[in-house]
């Protein structure tokens, strides 16, 4: 680290544990109090880094709550390189919301919904792949993956049998920047009750609507939470047509998540079985596009 601009400076490096990237996290604070946030990653990394490093700059013009980018660079002799942020203060949103009535956890819900709506307003690149054709080959792939999947889940077959009948709903999508894992888990709220994004290092271009591919996490924490985003993000109830591309998405990250969770044992095997089973009860089956603990605007007391 001592590579590192400001290394000096550093009084505390405590590691960051929670997560599931392979970068190494640290929390920092200098010896003026400045808190920071560390990521170290292998150099083969170098190009990927550059991209998110880059992006959060551009979202720091935003003025979000979200990490601030500091410095880049290489460190460890060339071996690694490094990204530092601005801290965002706050303890993870999935256990502070517990704590919170409902109209506080909707309010929230709408912050990060209008959040997220003002970082889709970054363009992505001319001359983007058309989305049905990145979107749909992807899907083809989920499905391969998920039917070579010596797991299985009940119901799938209603999971499989709308997305190979809606995949015409990704014609002609728009694209833009997205945080790429946007969900409570990359969330923290502080003691006053304010909530930042965190976690950008999945960010990609894509479908905005995409976006909310993973609000189950979200909705299986606070229903009131996860309706607040959408509501944010709509400014009122979203239309039809976006429910029926977000139970596309949806059923796409079910379907590949079986087979995802192999590799990391049995309790996330169970944790997605139980996912599966609770998207075909929001769903219906996948017979109601609107998941059933969507809560209108009109309906929120």
């Amino acid at each position: 680290m001592q590579q590192i601009p400001g290394y000096e400076s550093f009084s505390t490096i405590e590691p960051v544990t929670y997560g599931l990237s392979q970068d190494r996290k640290y929390f920092i604070e200098t010896k003026k109090g400045e808190k920071l946030f560390l990521r170290l990653a292998d150099v083969n990394h170098l190009d990927r880094k550059q991209f998110e490093f880059s992006m959060l700059e551009k979202v720091a013009a935003l003025d979000l709550p979200t990490p601030k980018p500091v410095a880049f660079g290489l460190s460890e002799g060339g071996k690694s390189v490094y990204s530092l942020f601005t801290w965002c203060e706050g303890k993870d949103a999935e256990v502070v919301l517990s704590t919170l009535n409902e109209a506080e956890q909707y309010a929230l819900g709408v912050k990060t919904g209008q959040y997220i709506r003002k970082i889709h307003a970054i363009p992505a690149p001319i001359g983007q792949e058309a989305w049905e054709v990145r979107f749909g080959r992807k899907t083809r792939a989920k499905l391969e993956g998920y039917s070579n999947c010596p797991l299985k889940f009940p119901g799938d077959k209603h999971i499989i049998d709308y997305l190979e009948a809606n995949c015409a709903l990704l014609v002609g999508r728009p694209q833009s920047f997205q945080h790429g894992d946007f969900h409570v888990g990359n969330m923290v709220i502080a003691a006053d009750k304010t909530i930042s994004i965190i976690d950008f290092n999945r960010c990609d271009f894509g479908d905005p609507w995409e976006e909310f591919n993973r609000i189950v996490f979200s909705a299986k924490v606070s229903p009131h939470f996860a309706s607040g985003q959408l509501n944010g993000y709509f400014d009122g109830t979203p239309p039809l047509q976006f429910f029926r591309l977000l139970a596309f998405y949806i059923a796409s990250n079910t379907l590949s998540a079986l087979p995802w969770a192999m590799a990391f044992g049995d309790e996330e095997i169970n944790s997605m079985l139980d996912q599966a089973a609770d998207v075909l009860i929001w769903f219906e089956n996948m017979r109601n596009p609107i998941p059933s603990w969507y809560i209108k605007p009109s309906l929120i007391k």
